[in-house]
């Protein structure tokens, strides 16, 4: 992303918040985004995101709520929304593997085979009381 580009453009939405007379913490109410990433974004720090990927959804939303066409930024600046290669280091350490399925195994079927047998059971039960009687 380019940072002059990003810049400018944290720059057009902080005068656009500001325009409409709102708060960071309005915006971070209505759109559920940390004030903290929108502060990033007015600032053109997108360094701070987790990854690009964010930063670019982040701006989406965030212009929508200013009610900014987006298409028209993308288009005036398009080197800010290039997204950049990023090479992801996975560490696989203590903690990181997850542990499928149950300590108990297959046991849980269990429970639910005696209720089903106690339900049958009770149904054939009453089917021949009921017989017995002469209701059937």
């Amino acid at each position: 992303m380019s940072s002059e580009e990003i810049i400018k453009i944290g720059q057009f939405f902080r005068a656009k918040r500001k325009e409409r007379n709102v708060s960071i913490k309005d915006v971070e109410n209505a759109t559920s985004i940390r004030s903290s990433y929108l502060d990033a974004i007015e600032n053109g720090r997108v360094d701070d995101f987790l990854s690009s990927v964010y930063a670019l959804g982040f701006i989406r939303q965030y212009a929508t709520y200013l009610e900014i066409d987006i298409e028209k930024i993308i288009r005036e600046y398009p080197q800010a929304f290039k997204l950049p290669s990023q090479k992801h280091d996975f560490a696989y350490g203590i903690g990181t593997l997850e542990v499928r399925g149950s300590m108990g195994g297959g046991v849980k079927w269990l429970p639910n085979l005696l209720w089903a047998g106690g339900a049958v059971v009770l149904l054939a039960l009453g089917y021949f009381i009921a017989k017995s009687f002469g209701i059937f």
